[in-house]
Parts: structure tokens; sequence; C-alpha cells
């Protein structure tokens, strides 16, 4: 069974490399595919320098979600391990423990929660664990979740609910010592609080369109197990 990583990144040319370091070297990945989301700076050549490396260059920025989505449409491996283009700390070992139980078959989607890397963002994921963007899942599945590829920052919100409302088989595998910077450590204070206030918006967008307020509680109440 074959697993292809898919890498959303959006001018990330300078922490792009020690994440395809890491993934090149677990022995579960067969593929790499990094997507660049109509990046302005140098990622897309970053990629393509790498060996064995595919990159896609989107001719304009379509969000997290179409950038997943056009990573996932290019292979046809059956299991997808997403992981976010900025990560500090990730290690072969990492990787292949986020995919394992999805190659395995044992579960149908695993996620990745930050432990011990940074008191905020292990924080962050320990309230929030289904917002994390390091996830392994069943190529099918994730093609069946409506309207992934317009759910900019939102689509790992929109994962997450279609999983629970399909009853997939979920996994929860802790990441220690893996985190990423803020975004106001990347964009400077201005530019990294709007951003936030933006994804923080789709994120709402994704909880609050159509849903019961019951089921909107279910999905806050998800914790690692």
């Amino acid at each position: 069974m074959r697993v292809t990583a898919v890498i959303p990144a959006y001018n990330e040319e300078s922490r792009l490399p020690r994440v395809l370091e890491a993934v090149r070297a677990a022995s579960l990945v067969d593929q790499i595919v990094v997507v660049s989301d109509g990046s302005v700076d140098g990622t897309y050549e970053v990629a393509r320098r790498f060996d064995g490396v595919h990159a896609l260059q989107l001719p304009q920025n379509l969000g997290k979600g179409g950038a997943m989505h056009a990573g996932v449409c290019y292979t046809d491996a059956p299991v997808i391990v997403f992981l976010d283009a900025d990560l500090i700390g990730l290690t072969p070992e990492h990787v292949d423990r986020l995919v394992e139980p999805v190659y395995r078959g044992d579960a149908d989607m695993t996620l990745g929660v930050f432990r011990g890397g940074r008191r905020a963002t292990d924080l962050a994921q320990k309230l929030f664990p289904f917002v994390s963007g390091q996830r392994a899942i069943r190529r099918e599945l994730f093609l069946e979740v409506p309207n992934v590829q317009f759910a900019r920052f939102g689509v790992e919100t929109q994962i997450t609910r279609w999983a629970m409302r399909r009853r997939w088989r979920v996994e929860y595998v802790p990441l220690y010592g893996v985190t990423h910077p803020m975004k106001e450590e990347k964009l400077g204070r201005l530019r990294g609080t709007v951003a936030r206030l933006r994804m923080y918006a789709d994120i709402a967008r994704i909880l609050l369109d159509g849903r019961t307020p019951e089921s909107a509680r279910r999905l806050f109440r998800l914790r690692n197990k």
C-alpha cells in the first residue's frame, strides 16, 4: 500500500527544507508532494531542488483546503499523510507513527497532537486537537469530504466534522517535541494577528454552518486519548 505525504506550503522557503528532510527519511512514505499555494517567495523552487519531491505551483492562493485537495488529486496513493511546512522538531519516526495505524488498516484517520514542543502550541492542541494539520487519512475518505477544497483554514475542522458524522475510526498520535512558529512570529505582530483572525473566522464558519448546538459541543469535546 503506497503512502503519499502532501505538504501544503505558503511562503515557507526557509522552513520547508527541515520538514522535507524528515519526511524523506520516513520508512512508510513512498512519495512526497509539496503544493506551493500561490507562494511569492522561493517555496516552489526549494521543493524542486529535493530529489524525489514532486512540486506543484498553484497560480493563485486557494487556501489550505485547496492546496491539500490539489495534492491529493495529484496522487493515487491509498494513504495520504498531511504535514505542515513549518514544523519544528519533526522526525522520520513521528511521520511513521502518524501513518502506521492507517497503513495497517486499524484507523481511517490519525490526528497528530503536539506534546512537549512549546507551551503555547501544546495548550492549543490539547484544547482543540481537531484543528491539527498533521494527520494521515485514507485517500478515498478525504475525497468524500464535502467542499473540502473551499474550506481554507477551516479544512481540518471540516474533515473532523465529516469524520464524526460518518463515524470514522480516528486515532490520536502524540508528536513529542514537535511544534511550529506562531503566525505573529512569522509575519510580525500586525500581519500575524490579522492572519490568526482570518483562521479563526474560517474555523468558526465551518463550525456554525448548519450545525446544531449539541453537535458543535461534541466537536469541541474531542481530546487526546
